[in-house]
């Protein structure tokens, strides 16, 4: 019998198996069959995808014969499958039958699922160019002999790391040139962009380092929970429990982004066009004096009077008061924030947020102008007091209204 016959046979024996099995009803089997099936049936197809795979490494007179650019287009367009995984398929066919005949005899027992096989064939190829043949068939053999208790992702996890198993001074070496070439290119394709939306959002896009990136999640995450890294206080505070508590993840972490800019101490940033960095305000003057309406940023954002009363306590601000006719009336001093020294003596005399019933700690409060700037309000102790992010906007929130209460807290309640 020829290799063609042997073939197409065992393909009728696999097929004609499988419709017997159609007509059974699995639901009859014990769990133990069940189970023991399940196993054997997820080896064989590991077996079948093993001869598929040989298959297709051998298979280019395939595609030279229908014009397509390889048998990994040529597959993908007579099965029906979708390119990019025809051509992974087409990759590890290659790989176990020129490089890694371990790996492929595993796969051909079934003992090897495909899955593991590409991790594995992946992790060989990844090896440095230099690496002697005898390590290269070492990390061969012990990443084979994981596969039969290593899921693909153990498997993956192993496989970056193989040269400190199968030859620790290697390993050492190659990391440490790996990790030269990282930073190199990390710093090359380190970018950001902004595209505005329209609707008040703009989109971040910022690709850095993966020790800035750490740095930078690890500051948002100081944000995201404050009260339970500060002391693992309830978040169940009566009364003060901030709404971004129940947000997704990547929510809080936005807001912790927001949270974290406006806290920059602009003082200590580098001069921008003569001037530490500084936001001016351009607003008319009813604007001002209400409350209402809107404002300008230097940077060509639209703001309410209200998150302009709100940025002024945390924000290094300049305001740009314009007449009836747009004519600049006052161009501001940068507004003065409370120095540290204030933000702790009002830390130690008020404790935390000062929203009635809010538990957050003064370490994530902001101090917050009793009476604004707009209208004459002063930067000393007296006219200033602790509140959380939440309630500090809510404080600035025109839809809200706040009472002072005996105890110097300040309850909110919304307008009616």
């Amino acid at each position: 019998m020829t290799t063609g016959h042997l073939v197409q046979e065992c393909g009728e024996a696999i097929s004609a198996a499988l419709d017997k099995v159609g007509r059974v009803e699995l639901m009859y089997l014990s769990p133990a069959e069940k189970a023991q099936a399940l196993v054997d049936l997820a080896r064989l197809g590991s077996r079948v995808a093993s001869t598929r795979l040989r298959l297709m490494a051998v298979a280019d007179e395939v595609a030279a014969e229908s014009g397509d650019r390889d048998v990994a287009a040529w597959f993908a367009r007579t099965a029906r499958v979708d390119r990019g995984p025809a051509r992974r398929d087409l990759r590890l066919a290659r790989a176990l039958e020129h490089r890694w005949t371990l790996v492929a005899d595993g796969h051909g027992s079934g003992e090897v699922s495909t899955a593991q096989a590409d991790v594995i064939a992946r992790a060989l190829d990844d090896l440095p160019d230099d690496t002697p043949s005898d390590i290269v068939a070492c990390a061969e053999r012990v990443l084979v002999e994981h596969a039969a208790t290593f899921a693909p992702h153990e498997l993956r996890v192993l496989g970056s790391r193989i040269l400190d198993v199968v030859a620790p001074e290697v390993g050492e070496e190659h990391e440490r040139k790996k990790l030269e070439d990282d930073e190199r290119h990390a710093r090359r394709t380190t970018s950001l962009t902004t595209s505005s939306h329209g609707d008040g959002t703009t989109t971040i896009r910022i690709r850095v380092p993966d020790a800035t990136a750490g740095r930078l999640l690890t500051y948002l995450h100081a944000w995201t929970n404050p009260r339970k890294n500060a002391g693992g206080k309830s978040d169940q505070g009566a009364g003060g429990a901030d709404d971004r508590s129940a947000a997704p993840y990547s929510a809080r972490l936005g807001h912790a982004f927001c949270d974290l800019l406006e806290h920059l101490d602009p003082t200590r940033l580098p001069i921008h066009g003569g001037t530490a960095t500084t936001v001016v305000i351009t607003m008319d003057l009813d604007s001002l004096m209400t409350g209402l309406g809107v404002a300008t940023t230097s940077t060509g954002g639209r703001i309410t009077a209200g998150e302009v009363r709100r940025l002024a306590c945390t924000a290094k601000l300049v305001p740009a008061v314009l007449g009836g006719k747009s004519q600049v009336l006052d161009l501001g001093r940068a507004k003065r924030l409370y120095d540290n020294a204030q933000r702790e003596a009002m830390g130690l005399r008020d404790g935390g947020c000062r929203a009635e019933g809010c538990d957050i700690p003064a370490a994530w409060c902001e101090a917050h102008h009793l009476i604004p700037w707009s209208k004459s309000g002063r930067t000393d102790l007296a006219d200033g007091l602790l509140l959380c992010s939440h309630h500090h906007h809510r404080a600035h929130d025109d839809r809200y209204l706040h009472d002072r209460l005996p105890n110097g807290d300040l309850r909110f309640h919304r307008r009616r």
